[in-house]
């Protein structure tokens, strides 16, 4: 097959294999991850404003100079440091309509009280073992707590210094997407549709980035995070999720006279928290089951503030938990009836799966496609936490998710397995592919 019939058919590469062999992608990967991850982009919960940090700006000018480069138009960024941008389609003449679609990925990475300076280093062809992060400090990520390094044998390896997280989360999408464009750019032979990119801040304090986003200027049929872990991850099921402030206004009273007069706000706390079922809490449960997690508490001798999370795939079981917070709140009542107390309740994300129907579900049937097409086997999982994604499918665009190739986000034993980090930008060229070619 020539070039010419290549273009006719909407497809520039065979099924099996990409035709850019000038290019080592793993290669470009790399530069550019460590490009993005040498700016501090940790966002702070808790802070008036999107974005929450100075470094997300930073991160977020240099996307828009690299995106123009690589040829996108209509480059754009709000006042909340969310960056969008479009790609014309290329296709041959007379070609159908083909889908429009996005990726969006998020500009800051966690604040887990570590250092936000991130100082990465590749391990060179692992040969199983414990990996040292830092030979100074003697910080190591270790084989036995972390077997699944040994998936990983005879690859090159991206780790932190052990001071912080790496992130991945998600600088490796963001690596993952501009290559995935300098690739289209080096091979115009190569047909795609209307492509739009969105890089938005503070995912991480509650998906503020994507809330803030002008959609019309995201004006796609669908669209993909690349936002969880390990090779082979598919992801259309995210929790539902929510917030939780209980106030407390206890009673002043001087140890004279405090004798059925004082009341303490943080015992009445307590109080409160020991209602709650410690099987439903994250360190008991697993897969979809849910929980109600107290965050933390901050309190004086008159005021109280208990912060909790809570989360389930179940849109039910997640109101069902709101339930049973407004029944603790008067049970606890009924104890402390000279106390003050209310709960305000904030919904974060909702589950991805509860906006799939069966007339937009081509976007993952795509996913399943591709990852089919290029050998890898698929892992399905229903995610114990949320996407940017999780917000953009309510507002009508479908947004599934898939895997970065990394590992153990939000922990300083983060790692990237760059055969897998490639795989991940091979299946973004994939998806571009089959939007021209159709899903089978």
């Amino acid at each position: 097959m020539n070039e010419q019939e290549r273009m006719r058919n909407g497809r520039a590469y065979e099924k099996d294999a990409f035709m850019f062999e000038d290019m080592d992608l793993k290669e470009v990967l790399t530069e550019k991850f460590f490009r993005y991850a040498a700016i501090e982009t940790q966002s702070k919960s808790g802070v008036s404003g999107v974005p929450s940090t100075p470094g997300q700006w930073t991160l977020a000018k240099l996307l828009m100079k690299e995106l123009e480069e690589l040829g996108m138009v209509d480059i754009e960024i709000s006042e909340h440091c969310v960056v969008t941008a479009h790609l014309p389609a290329r296709l041959p003449e007379g070609h159908a309509p083909v889908p429009v679609v996005g990726w969006m990925a998020h500009l800051d990475t966690v604040d887990v009280a570590m250092s936000p300076e991130v100082h990465p280093h590749i391990v060179r062809n692992y040969q199983g073992g414990d990996i040292c992060q830092n030979a100074e400090k003697q910080i190591y990520i270790s084989e036995a707590e972390h077997p699944e390094l040994l998936q990983h044998i005879g690859e090159d390896i991206i780790v932190s210094d052990g001071t912080s997280v790496l992130g991945a989360d998600n600088k490796a999408a963001i690596a993952n997407m501009m290559t995935a464009l300098e690739v289209l750019k080096a091979h115009p032979e190569i047909p795609h549709g209307e492509i739009y990119y969105a890089f938005g801040p503070d995912e991480e304090v509650g998906l503020l980035g994507a809330k803030a986003m002008d959609y019309a200027k995201f004006p796609v049929d669908f669209a993909y995070t690349i936002d969880c872990c390990a090779l082979g991850e598919v992801v259309y099921e995210t929790f539902n999720a929510g917030s939780v402030k209980l106030e407390i206004r206890g009673v002043t009273a001087h140890p004279m006279s405090s004798k059925n007069n004082l009341v303490n706000p943080v015992m009445v706390a307590v109080d409160f928290i020991n209602l709650l079922s410690r099987a439903e809490t994250p360190e008991h449960t697993e897969k979809k089951e849910g929980y109600i997690w107290v965050t933390g508490i901050q309190s004086d001798v008159l005021n109280c503030t208990v912060s909790m999370n809570i989360r389930d795939h179940s849109k039910a079981g997640y109101e069902h938990k709101k339930e049973i917070l407004r029944a603790a709140l008067e049970m606890t009542k009924l104890k402390h009836p000279k106390a003050n107390m209310s709960l305000t309740f904030s919904d974060t994300y909702a589950n991805i799966y509860d906006a799939v129907r069966e007339d937009n579900r081509k976007c993952i049937d795509a996913l399943y496609q591709a990852l089919d097409e290029l050998g890898i086997a698929a892992k399905t999982i229903a995610m114990r936490g949320g996407t940017d994604g999780s917000f953009i499918s309510t507002k009508g665009i479908l947004t599934p998710n898939y895997f970065t190739g990394a590992h153990n986000f939000h922990s300083r034993c983060e790692f990237m397995p760059m055969d897998a980090v490639e795989k991940s930008c091979l299946t973004t060229l994939k998806l571009m592919e089959l939007a021209v070619r159709g899903v089978e």
